[in-house]
């Protein structure tokens, strides 16, 4: 059996979840950053000892994390492989903003793992997905649009991708579904996938939960033997730990 242990969190940027990042504006903490969290963060998931870590709203270096590249920070701390890619296409406007530029997402794999290789495919704004082609299977690390018709052509496109790998799917991310699975429910059809949340346990907003935004879904010939969202508040999100075994 090959075990894995998958963490996916949304960090935020590593500016913390609470009030603070109001102070002393409003968003304040957005551009001014908060140089205290990404430690507790690192310290958190080397807690979890994970093979896979997806992170979401990662700064590659702008300003605000005084040019600190988080996914390369955190996987130099914990002796990770990492990989990552801003959110935004070459194109985008978005590219031209401070701070902004330098939004991401990122892969980061322990040393233990081998055989990886990372993929990006980048269609427009905020459409990135990074795959993790591992030898017997592959992830899929999203982060889908806050508009509705956004996030469907997006989940069109994610299709697509899952249909094209011979491998069996895991698909983890921050989906962005104000109405939960129901969101989602035909697509994981359609790409034969299925929630490792069996509970529907809500990881946003931190403090006290109400939607669930956070997912792990999988196809046959994987496994789920754990699922847990852990309540640490460094992030305005949960993280979420899955565990599973390929077949």
């Amino acid at each position: 059996m090959h075990r894995m242990r998958l963490l996916q969190y949304n960090i935020r940027y590593a500016v913390g979840g609470g009030a603070s990042m109001h102070m002393p504006l409003p968003g304040a903490g957005f551009v001014l950053g908060n140089q205290t969290v990404l430690p507790d963060i690192t310290k958190f998931i080397k807690s979890v000892d994970p093979d896979i870590v997806g992170l979401i709203e990662v700064d590659t270096g702008s300003i605000r994390s005084r040019k600190v590249n988080q996914a390369e920070k955190i996987a130099a701390d914990l002796s990770m492989n990492t990989s990552y890619e801003t959110k935004y296409g070459a194109k985008s406007f978005n590219k031209m903003l401070p701070i902004v530029r330098k939004q991401g997402n990122a892969f980061l794999a322990a040393s233990r793992v081998h055989g990886e290789t990372f993929h990006y495919f980048d269609t427009g704004i905020k459409r990135l997905i990074i795959e993790l082609e591992m030898a017997e299977y592959a992830v899929f690390l999203v982060h889908l649009s806050l508009k509705y018709r956004h996030r469907h052509l997006q989940l069109r496109h994610l299709y697509d991708l899952v249909l094209k790998t011979k491998k069996p799917v895991v698909v983890t991310g921050d989906f962005n579904t104000f109405w939960g699975e129901n969101e989602i429910y035909l697509f994981m059809k359609a790409a034969g996938l299925t929630s490792a949340n069996t509970e529907s346990l809500p990881t946003y907003p931190s403090r006290s939960p109400r939607k669930e935004l956070d997912f792990v879904l999988y196809q046959d010939g994987i496994d789920v033997t754990n699922f847990e969202v852990v309540d640490i508040r460094l992030s305005d999100h949960l993280p979420i730990i899955c565990d599973f075994e390929l077949r």
